[in-house]
């Protein structure tokens, strides 16, 4: 593949995707197209929740605050990013998210795998053999490093 360069700004750009920059969703041949991670510029506004809890997780993700109040749910715990740069990372644990404050957030996740996203129609979640199969490679890929 040729080497490319995409220039952007997250504010202009993230708003097409639900505020994802790079991952497996964006177009083959894009150079923000990658299956190893997900890169999203999260803005979201006072009293914004996901609407269901992520189950069955198997990526790794890092939540970094650039401003407001933003938490995250966890089974058994709370997390609260409060100041700029506070940041979170968790491996494999199901998870939601609740703006407490207007906030503006980075999340990082690896790997970028299809079949977390809520869609409008409530799309099918991923199959429990393909699940199985995610975790398989995402172990294997730690292993290797």
């Amino acid at each position: 593949m040729a080497a490319q360069i995409y220039t952007g700004t997250a504010p202009a750009d993230a708003p097409a995707n639900r505020g994802w920059l790079l991952g497996h969703f964006m177009p083959a041949g894009d150079p923000r197209h990658s299956t190893a991670v997900e890169i999203k510029w999260g803005v979201h506004p006072r009293g914004d929740r996901r609407a269901q809890w992520v189950t069955g997780e198997i990526r790794t993700a890092l939540i970094l605050l650039v401003s407001g109040r933003f938490r995250l749910e966890f089974p058994g715990r709370s997390v609260l990013l409060a100041s700029q740069g506070d940041y979170v990372v968790f491996d494999g644990v199901d998870h939601s998210w609740f703006a407490e404050e207007e906030s503006i957030i980075v999340g990082v996740r690896w790997p970028s795998v299809p079949g977390y996203a809520i869609t409008p129609a409530g799309g099918a979640p991923p199959s429990a053999g393909q699940r199985r199969s995610w975790r398989r490679a995402a172990a294997s890929r730690r292993s290797r490093s």
